[in-house]
């Protein structure tokens, strides 16, 4: 039976945080980020339950390293500034990572917000923390890549390492593969890291498959569930409740740190999944109810991708503060007249009417049986197969 909820959020945000911009025609918009707080004030969403909202710094050299090379913290540095100097080998300065020169400053920034909020989990353990402006999960040790520079989920984990976590569940539900993450901890036995994304097969980084099950030092610590494209809420939920939630339970995480990347809502143009703001609003949920039965509420939630920035974004996110707060939305809640007005004035764009997309939400639990004729069961399967017995699991039945 899962504890009281927790009493309140600590939210982590600044504006300066809308400093991370590659460019005015990059996908990666940060204005997403102070939508996203305009619709969480507009909505009194911290106003509802004891919070408190903490800014992030600039992290130091020394924290960087803690999950980064010294020498990419100083080939980002050199990329930064009026004269930088691209590292394409190093994913400085391409396509997907353009050099820009506040390019250090701002991605240490978030990489610092996901830092104080592991702080705050460290100090206030029943409260969760989040930092919709982090989750960079496609940054590596020693490479950019994906939009992202710094890891700051996996300096958050790190952090939560250094300070006693014996163990860390890292839940990464963005449409891509959480590659940086997974390789970052690819040999560390006291962090677990579930993926849960669209097949390689179809859709960047081209990995996350069920066989990538952790390095020589971790053994069965990855799980990767690669779903087909045009995967809907009830194939993604169906997923989640048959790998995430058992594995989880296995695990016995003393903190769960979640990537809560929206691309795969489907007026998302960067991916092809189908889902919606109800099925991102849904697994939102079922985390936060996770960290209250397996970590008495101990929980870093970070944003990640999201590329509809008026539509998908801000409603997704704010459903993600709420639920951390432990008093969520109601999917029908009227999305509040002064949002509406400002983004009509802003971007010429009609904002939804309410908080929901009025999705008839459901899902079968994995106890009806597998049917190999459906493409999302045989996903599911391949992961149940390839992890679940190291675990004690059975990859057939519940």
């Amino acid at each position: 039976m899962s504890s009281t909820p927790p009493a309140g959020v600590t939210l982590v945000y600044d504006d300066a945080m809308a400093s991370y911009r590659f460019s005015d025609r990059h996908p990666m918009n940060p204005e997403r980020l102070g939508l996203t707080a305009r619709l969480i004030r507009d909505l009194d969403v911290l106003g509802r339950t004891p919070s408190r909202v903490l800014a992030p710094y600039v992290a130091e050299d020394d924290q960087l390293r803690t999950v980064h090379s010294a020498g990419y913290v100083e080939a980002v540095k050199r990329a930064s500034g009026p004269d930088g100097e691209s590292s394409p080998n190093l994913g400085l300065g391409t396509e997907d990572d353009p050099i820009f020169p506040e390019l250090h400053e701002a991605s240490a920034r978030l990489f610092g917000g996901s830092i104080v909020a592991a702080e705050a989990i460290l100090e206030d353990k029943g409260v969760p923390a989040v930092n919709f402006g982090g989750g960079m999960h496609h940054a590596a040790r020693a490479k950019a890549g994906g939009f992202c520079i710094y890891n700051d989920a996996a300096g958050a984990i790190a952090r939560l390492l250094d300070q006693g976590a014996q163990r860390v569940l890292y839940l990464d539900l963005d449409a891509h593969h959480g590659d940086g993450t997974q390789a970052i901890f690819w040999d560390e036995p006291r962090v677990m890291t579930i993926s849960l994304h669209e097949s390689g097969r179809s859709l960047f980084p081209g990995t996350g498959f069920p066989n990538e099950t952790g390095g020589a030092g971790a053994p069965n610590s990855a799980v990767n569930v690669a779903l087909p494209a045009g995967t809907r809420d009830n194939g993604w939920l169906r997923a989640f409740h048959s790998v995430v939630v058992p594995v989880a339970r296995a695990f016995e995480p003393d903190i769960i740190v979640s990537q809560h990347g929206c691309d795969g809502h489907e007026r998302d143009e960067l991916t092809n999944l189908r889902l919606t703001v109800d099925g991102q609003r849904q697994n939102a949920l079922d985390v936060a109810e996770l960290a209250r039965e397996l970590c008495e509420g101990r929980w870093i939630a970070t944003g990640g991708g999201g590329y509809d920035i008026v539509h998908t974004v801000p409603r997704v996110w704010t459903h993600l503060v709420a639920a951390a707060a432990g008093r969520p939305l109601a999917l029908r809640t009227p999305v509040p007249a002064p949002f509406r007005e400002y983004v009509k004035e802003r971007y010429g764009l009609e904002a939804p009417p309410t908080m929901g997309d009025d999705t008839e939400l459901w899902w079968r639990s994995w106890e009806v049986g597998y049917d190999p004729g459906d493409s999302v069961d045989r996903a599911i399967m391949a992961t149940r197969k390839e992890v679940f017995p190291a675990l004690g699991l059975d990859p057939w039945f519940d």
